[in-house]
């Protein structure tokens, strides 16, 4: 994707992603990620597939909830379609679909959340507004260190990632009842800026700096 194609993607996503969240991804990251793209892509597809368990499970979950219901379903179709590119993308280019662990930073923010509804909803939905946030953030910041085919994949992703966090943020300000969320918003955005800016020990997606 050329500058001037991503810039114009951007323009339309990208500014309400930044304003969301509480700091943008360290340059080291970006390091990290260029010298392990094989590693990089094996652990996106692994985030889609996750994306995709993540809305169903809210699908079983809240059955009369009708708004989350076509929301989620129309995101997890989206996250298996994403998760069938990049593993075609995996194929293509050789590289053996292994087994990576998860990263720390969705089990840290899962740490902060409620057990109880309907705190526990808003908490999961708000958690799925960063996720999908930063996911954004950072195919936006890829995107343009990468060879043609992978920066026309990650910028294809900007708008459909950046609705998954608008439909996740404004299904938690729905599930709040008309109750402010920017508290629990903020206590979210402290753990997740912690999370992407300390340093790691192992690259992964949503990794903070591998030093």
């Amino acid at each position: 994707m050329t500058a001037t194609a991503l810039k114009t993607v951007s323009s339309d996503v990208l500014e309400e992603i930044h304003a969301f969240l509480p700091c943008h991804t360290p340059d080291r990251w970006i390091e990290n990620a260029l010298e392990n793209r094989s590693l990089m892509l094996i652990d996106h597809a692994n985030c889609e597939k996750k994306a995709a368990s993540t809305a169903i499970s809210l699908i079983n979950r809240y059955t009369d909830n009708f708004e989350l219901l076509n929301k989620m379903s129309r995101l997890a179709r989206e996250e298996m379609r994403h998760f069938e590119q990049v593993i075609a993308i995996i194929k293509r280019r050789g590289i053996e679909y292994a087994y990576v662990s998860a990263s720390r930073y969705a089990a840290g923010l899962r740490e902060l959340a409620r057990k109880d509804d309907p705190g526990k909803l808003i908490d999961v939905l708000v958690i799925g507004a960063f996720i999908e946030a930063r996911s954004c953030e950072r195919f936006a910041r890829l995107a343009p260190h990468l060879d043609e085919e992978l920066a026309q994949f990650y910028g294809s992703l900007l708008k459909s990632e950046g609705r998954h966090y608008q439909d996740y943020l404004g299904l938690a300000k729905k599930a709040a009842g008309g109750e402010s969320i920017d508290d629990r918003i903020a206590l979210f955005a402290e753990r997740e800026r912690e999370l992407v800016e300390t340093p790691d020990t192992e690259f992964r997606f949503h990794s903070g700096p591998v030093i």
